[in-house]
């Protein structure tokens, strides 16, 4: 099997590539990937030179790329995408150029070639929950709250109408908090951790309260393959880790099995259009596909907080460019 992984720079998709090279040891890898912020190339050092891996750099976007690439694997799974809600509201036009358009190009494509696709989608498209509604399931209203799980939710949608009108072989999967090694520090967990390695508060948006639900993103990439290989074409799968904590919670998590001090906590102004709580029903890809979270939140943040003890020369570039110092400080607090 050859496979096109786009977005495979990126956090989780560099996670599944890596799943693919320990779990299928004939499949081959190209990884498309446009190197935007969280697009780092070092989180591929260890499989750069692998004998079944080929990095492409590109976008998306790019129709005549796209086209290309599509025509020689496959499968596509797209992991591209623009994420974090905070740039969402400040600069909506990259995530709709990537998210909206540049999922239209990969499905045109398969289409075109007869591929199979396989979308790399969120939770967040289904809204907030309150703190006694049933989790998220395959059924649930889409109901995004802000521009970037609008666009998500918008490419979900566009994927399931070319199922319907133009027979693409594409399923989905939605996926709650994912954490762990390579995660990018402007993500609450990757700041908490390195925050307090450097001596800085972990900053919490409002009343801390908001509750989310959290999986490695190794787990997240064995549930999609497991959904490339087995999942029923034109279905949505969902995945969680049975792991809900608040925000308040996940901070002082991280301090306790870091051993710092509860003055550490500092509770910021909260973000517009905050979701409350996000939870996840797996139950659907657990009884069709057998698959489950195989690590505990306790588990799956003793090995984060060691990967980034072990590697700084990973993370401190990042927080010490001016770029990501320029977001801290709208975004978070001043950087001393």
């Amino acid at each position: 099997m050859k496979v096109l992984v786009t977005g495979g720079c990126g956090f989780i998709g560099s996670h599944f590539i890596r799943v693919i090279f320990a779990e299928r040891p004939d499949w081959q890898v190209i990884n498309l990937d446009a190197l935007t912020y969280a697009g780092n190339l070092a989180n591929t050092l260890d499989i750069q030179t692998h004998p079944r891996y080929r990095f492409v750099y590109g976008s998306i976007t790019d129709k005549d790329l796209v086209n290309t690439l599509v025509s020689e694997v496959d499968a596509v799974i797209n992991f591209a995408a623009e994420t974090h809600v905070d740039r969402s509201l400040m600069d909506n036009e990259p995530f709709i150029l990537t998210n909206i358009l540049g999922v239209q190009r990969l499905i045109d494509a398969c289409v075109r070639h007869g591929k199979r696709f396989h979308h790399v989608s969120t939770d967040e498209v289904f809204g907030s929950l309150g703190p006694d509604d049933p989790k998220f399931h395959e059924a649930t209203p889409y109901d995004p709250r802000n521009p970037y799980s609008a666009t998500k939710a918008a490419s979900d949608h566009l994927v399931r109408a070319a199922v319907h009108s133009h027979a693409l072989r594409g399923t989905i999967s939605n996926c709650t908090n994912n954490y762990g090694p390579y995660l990018y520090p402007e993500k609450f967990l990757a700041i908490a951790i390195t925050n307090l390695m450097e001596n800085r508060p972990i900053s919490v948006q409002g009343d801390g309260r908001q509750i989310r639900d959290w999986i490695t993103a190794r787990d997240h990439a064995l549930g999609i393959l497991a959904i490339i290989e087995r999942g029923q074409i034109g279905h949505t799968y969902m995945m969680g880790g049975d792991a809900e904590l608040s925000i308040a919670q996940t901070a002082r998590a991280v301090i306790k099995a870091m051993g710092a001090h509860e003055e550490m906590l500092k509770f910021t102004q909260d973000r517009p259009g905050q979701d409350r709580r996000y939870a996840i029903n797996y139950s659907k890809i657990s009884t069709e596909l057998n698959w489950k979270p195989q690590v505990t939140f306790e588990q799956g943040l003793e090995q984060m907080i060691r990967w980034y003890q072990e590697n700084e020369s990973w993370w401190k570039p990042i927080k010490q460019s001016s770029g990501y110092r320029k977001w801290y400080e709208e975004n978070v607090g001043r950087l001393t």
